[in-house]
């Protein structure tokens, strides 16, 4: 909190006394488009084909650094200040935002909470009633994942009403791709021979499974700094053999250790579960999609739970 704080009033002074210094939007800047800054990947991804050539979105977390780990900085701040939008998950996901937005009161940047009309779901990480939390990984839900841009295509048409029916098709065009991914999540699915994934990372694919009617347990709770204990990871292997499951599934942008040890235990393969909170800078420059990471997803997890 007291770094947040520091952030806030640091970031306010630079921007008072540089003024050369706001246009740090990564290119975002250009005359007559809509400058959207996004926390998280999969808004950012929304966000383009939401905007188009109408609007320069850029991402707040640089590529590769591990979402959950992120602390804002003051370049963050006049980031966030120079623009017109700023579009974040919500308040369990990035909890650092409230301090960020008090410290830029009154200045004319739209706000979008991208969970507005979801309510998070209070989930046990699969340990003890102290493991309990709020899991804010919404748009792993595809149905969630569409209405996440509705709520954004409103804010854009909020900024500039001019261009309502662009932004409406835009949104209208990316959520038929998004139905479409979810009937072919809901009909793979539907036909495999194991019910229950095994996760050797962090409690981030809860939503999904519910979606799809699977079981899910997780290594870690809701945060990935935590560190199961051996009774956990014994807890995994011994789910893992009972359930005569082929593989476990580990995550983008962390050491995969626990999953490979649970593999190890058990004779298990290892397959990547991408949650998407963000990509690496490789993916980032080859143009890489949430639905192309979703699918991807798709094929691990029909590879994994061994579908027909």
């Amino acid at each position: 909190m007291r770094r947040l704080i520091l952030v806030c009033i640091v970031s306010l002074l630079i921007l008072s006394l540089c003024p050369s210094c706001k246009r740090d939007t990564g290119g975002a800047d250009e005359k007559g488009k809509l400058v959207v800054v996004t926390s998280l990947f999969p808004l950012y991804d929304f966000a383009k084909h939401i905007g188009k050539d109408r609007a320069g979105v850029s991402l707040l977390i640089p590529p590769g650094v591990e979402s959950h780990s992120f602390e804002p900085r003051p370049r963050d701040m006049i980031k966030i200040y120079d623009a017109d939008m700023f579009i974040y998950t919500g308040a369990a996901m990035e909890p650092w935002v409230a301090d960020i937005i008090a410290g830029i009161q009154g200045k004319n940047l739209l706000v979008i909470d991208a969970s507005t009309g979801i309510a998070p779901r209070e989930e046990s990480a699969g340990h003890r009633d102290e493991h309990r939390g709020t899991d804010p990984h919404i748009w792993l839900d595809l149905a969630y994942a569409q209405k996440m841009v509705d709520t954004m295509c409103a804010g854009f048409i909020e900024k500039d009403p001019v261009n309502k029916t662009f932004y409406t098709d835009n949104a209208a065009a990316y959520k038929s791709s998004l139905a479409a991914l979810d009937t072919r999540f809901q009909n793979a699915l539907s036909r495999c021979e194991k019910k229950i994934i095994i996760h050797g990372g962090h409690f981030a694919f809860g939503y999904l499974a519910r979606r799809y009617h699977l079981g899910y347990v997780a290594a870690y709770g809701f945060s990935p700094d935590s560190e199961p204990t051996p009774k956990r990871l014994y807890e995994l292997s011994e789910l893992t053999k009972r359930n005569r499951i082929t593989h476990i599934f580990y995550e983008e942008l962390l050491n995969p250790r626990v999953a490979e040890t649970i593999a190890r235990e058990t004779g298990a393969t290892l397959l990547k579960l991408n949650a998407a909170h963000n990509i690496t800078k490789d993916e980032m420059a080859r143009g890489v999609s949430f639905i192309a990471i979703m699918e991807q997803n798709l094929k691990n997890l029909i590879v994994g739970l061994q579908c027909r």
